[in-house]
């Protein structure tokens, strides 16, 4: 933090401290599908503490970079939708809602971690010392919030999953009437809107920013475009989701296309295309897609437009 700050404090004025910090801890060494490819829950565990603390340790250093500096931390948050009236899947659905959304909103908020979780985790919880939450729930200015999708979760035995969740699959969403992306989620843009709402009424953040959201899809190029309606269309629904979270109060500053460009997607390679712009990837030649130019006259015009309007 004091390296950036000398570096770059005289022109920065957002900061964020940590982007999907449990993306770090529990996919990367829970899940071990990212690096390091640990897959230990106790690790994953006191890499998420560690994570939190090292977030409240840098808030008072980026905000001393220059006046008015604001500085936050960004979540990937997903709602957890039971996948059936039962009790056993409800209980499934607040388990996955406490592991995947409370663990870091809660201590972020003052809340400390989820006490029903914490007695679940048991043995496995981190050391937690005297003044850790009171640090790791330093004042911020914002919260950045990456959604993509809601998680429908079902009860399993906890002999298949250390807290008894099981979430559908691709094809079973399919099932269910889903459109699913090119990485086999869900296109479910109401639940954007849920996520903005319910961080406003449990967490009163001062600002929140959607830091990413946006979709993969097998795009083509062809003379010389690429017609990608069904990103213009997961945009144009997600732009109207925001909307309506806004007018309900939820303070929301401001929105980011995940992504610009196709880009590296992880443990996906260079496979899964998420840009409004085309990277042939041999020549390094960018196109900008359908959904570039729709989301152009959107910025142009501060309002959703009908259609795309590509360019020649």
């Amino acid at each position: 933090a004091d390296a950036v700050v000398a570096r770059l404090g005289d022109r920065v004025t957002h900061w964020i401290t940590h982007n999907e910090p449990q993306v770090a801890a529990f996919v990367g060494h829970f899940e071990g599908r990212h690096a390091p490819g640990v897959q230990d829950p106790r690790v994953a565990l006191q890499v998420a503490h560690h994570l939190l603390l090292s977030h409240g340790r840098t808030v008072p250093v980026l905000r001393s970079a220059r006046a008015g500096a604001q500085v936050g931390i960004t979540l990937n948050l997903s709602p957890a939708v039971p996948a059936s009236d039962s009790a056993e899947d409800q209980a499934a659905a607040e388990r996955l809602d406490m592991a995947f959304n409370r663990w870091f909103l809660d201590p972020l908020y003052g809340q400390g971690y989820p006490p029903a979780l914490a007695e679940l985790y048991g043995a496995l919880m981190p050391e937690i010392e005297a003044n850790d939450l009171d640090l790791i729930a330093t004042p911020t200015d914002f919260l950045g919030i990456n959604y993509y999708f809601p998680q429908t979760a079902r009860a399993v035995p906890f002999s298949q999953h250390p807290l008894g969740i099981g979430t559908r699959s691709p094809e079973e969403e399919i099932a269910a009437g889903r459109e699913i992306t090119a990485m086999g989620w869900p296109v479910a843009p109401e639940g954007l809107t849920d996520v903005l709402k319910r961080v406003q009424t449990d967490y009163a953040p001062k600002a929140i920013y959607i830091t990413e959201n946006g979709a993969a899809f097998d795009d083509t190029l062809a003379d010389g475009t690429v017609n990608d309606p069904r990103r213009t269309a997961y945009l144009r629904s997600h732009f109207a989701a925001a909307w309506e979270a806004l007018h309900a109060g939820a303070p929301l500053r401001g929105y980011f296309v995940w992504s610009l460009l196709d880009n590296f997607e992880w443990a996906h390679g260079y496979s899964k295309r998420f840009g409004i712009v085309y990277v042939d990837y041999p020549s390094q030649t960018r196109v900008l897609k359908d959904s570039a130019h729709f989301y152009q006259r959107v910025v142009e015009e501060n309002a959703v437009v009908d259609e795309a309007v590509s360019t020649d």
